[in-house]
């Protein structure tokens, strides 16, 4: 592909799919221009460094957050599914959990998801800073529940190289940790009986009950904060 018929958003659009499936260590130029049929020359024209590359690609999936529509819902509902959108794209894009631990990451895309959090909270009735404080304290709630799935993602990946059978290394070490569980009498209930199956599907109803507690416990803080500034 000559250089002239690329362009930045092109380059950016196909390091995500690069990065979705090879995570952040797979991500190079050299194999970013393979995909686009282009020379490596070719990409550092319109992008300069990995870093920026990266960079780029992180607040592009931020904008496939769909943003609730305040005047039409509740401040809760509305709460929901914004949180429920950034869970669901950092699950698309499990790089990004690791991204934010190695790369500085900022743009109009996250600024855009950001701002409509303070507009949430700022709705429900807190005043600035504790809106500023209910908006991190979500975010940093749904990255952290997106961290496991992330993980096991970069941890099959890896397993797998050179031919290497990760499935099968993956249950091994799932036997030897459900051993060690088993000398402990509340996992040993739980592996040990039909409610197994459900022990091991918690992390998805985990962070429904988490943020669910989340917004129960601010709801109770507006309400005492409200009851006293009426005494």
């Amino acid at each position: 592909m000559p250089r002239d018929t690329l362009t930045a958003d092109r380059i950016v659009h196909a390091a995500i799919e690069l990065l979705d499936e090879e995570g952040l260590d797979g991500l190079n130029m050299r194999s970013l221009a393979k995909r686009l049929g282009s020379a490596a020359t070719a990409v550092y024209w319109y992008i300069k460094t990995k870093d920026d590359l990266v960079r780029l690609a992180s607040d592009t999936v931020w904008h496939e957050v769909e943003p609730p529509d305040l005047d039409a819902t509740d401040w809760r509902t509305a709460a929901t599914a914004h949180a429920d959108g950034m869970h669901a794209m950092l699950t698309r894009h499990p790089w990004l959990v690791q991204a934010f631990g190695s790369h500085l990451l900022y743009g109009p895309g996250q600024a855009r998801y950001n701002d409509l959090s303070l507009a949430v909270y700022e709705k429900a009735g807190f005043a600035a800073d504790d809106a500023d404080r209910a908006a991190g304290t979500v975010f940093t709630f749904v990255l952290g529940s997106t961290l496991g799935p992330a993980a096991q993602v970069s941890l099959n990946r890896r397993l797998g190289r050179n031919g290497a059978d990760a499935e099968q290394l993956l249950a091994d070490a799932v036997a030897r940790a459900t051993e060690t569980a088993m000398e402990f009498p509340r996992l040993r209930e739980r592996l040990g009986t039909k409610a197994a199956t459900e022990y091991a599907a918690a992390p998805d109803s985990t962070f429904e009950f988490g943020l669910r507690s989340l917004l129960d416990g601010f709801e109770a803080r507006l309400a005492a904060d409200g009851a006293g500034r009426r005494e």
